[in-house]
């Protein structure tokens, strides 16, 4: 998180003043010493969507579901025989699908964080922050949920394969594993959150919720950053190479499930041919590059970039 948290407000970051109090100087203290300050941050910035957003105004129609730079589609030849509605239409859907495998990975966040503090010491700042960030997750999934729900009314879930990966995934990450997973789903939705948040050109509510997810997501990073780097002191050959595969196999299908072949058709688009041009888009794939920068600098930093596991980030186009 700090090398996203010192991007410039050129590069679409949050200005020091939005951010939150602390975390911008915070350097690698270790979790308690972090901890015990992303706690004081989360007590007097913290926000609520639901009383923040007014969820019964009316929708802009003119406006986007995302900045149209990060559709999946834009920049093709599909894109340019779209109309406008049709332009809006599909940045809805696809934004609605990112949100809602956003909650299906912050359950699986949730579960392993919990898990990881289960019988913790209860008096440490770690143990504190660990059930802060699950409360945070829980409103979060809550406010992407009625975001959906008002955007386009429906829901979109991984594929039944991914799914039982993810069951798995979530009952056997442990220490920096679980840590760098998490990590991974958070950096690359940030920054498509802080390239979409002060765009006019995007609903208003869409803005706020990605305004306050990046607020309290700056948090989480710092978090699971030090705990990473915690679990990887001492760590040997055989155990770093498979922490390295794991988390990378994690990034694959998370950042592979992202937009949803249903949001396509929902958009009313024609699917197959969506799916392919996406999966051909030279134009997407470097702004999921791009997103990856400062998450694969730091998993190189804490020596969770090794070349079987870069093979992964590359077919995800992370890398």
């Amino acid at each position: 998180m700090t090398a996203a948290m010192e991007r410039t407000q050129s590069d679409g970051a949050t200005p020091d003043s939005a951010r939150p109090d602390n975390v911008v100087s915070m350097r690698d203290q270790g979790p308690s010493e972090v901890s015990e300050r992303l706690l004081a941050s989360a007590a007097r910035l913290s926000r609520n969507a639901m009383t923040e957003i007014e969820w019964s105004e009316p929708m802009d129609p003119t406006k986007y579901g995302c900045s149209p730079e990060w559709s999946s589609l834009y920049g093709t030849a599909y894109w340019n025989e779209l109309t406008e509605e049709q332009r809006i239409s599909v940045t809805r859907h696809e934004f609605a699908s990112i949100m809602n495998i956003g909650i299906w990975f912050e359950m699986i966040l949730q579960e392993m964080v919990i898990r990881d503090q289960y019988l913790g010491a209860y008096h440490d700042p770690e143990f504190q922050f660990a059930l802060t960030e699950v409360a945070d997750e829980c409103r979060h999934s809550i406010m992407f949920a009625k975001a959906s729900q008002k955007m386009v009314g429906t829901s979109y879930k991984p594929t039944k394969r991914v799914g039982r990966l993810g069951k798995l995934f979530k009952r056997t990450a442990k220490n920096e594993v679980a840590y760098a997973g998490i990590l991974v789903a958070e950096e690359v939705l940030d920054v498509f959150q802080r390239g979409c948040m002060r765009d006019d050109r995007v609903l208003p509510f869409i803005r706020t919720v990605n305004e306050i997810h990046v607020l309290e997501e700056s948090r989480h990073m710092k978090f699971a950053r030090e705990e990473v780097r915690e679990s990887m002191e001492g760590v040997g050959w055989a155990r770093r190479q498979f922490s390295a595969l794991y988390v990378a196999l994690g990034a694959y299908f998370i950042v592979t499930s992202l937009v949803q072949k249903k949001a396509f058709a929902d958009a009313g688009l024609d699917a197959d041919r969506a799916v392919a041009e996406m999966n051909s888009n030279s134009h997407f794939q470097s702004m999921i590059r791009s997103s990856c920068a400062h998450l694969m600098e730091f998993l190189d930093d804490v020596g969770l970039l090794t070349k079987p596991a870069m093979r992964f980030y590359r077919k995800a186009h992370m890398l």
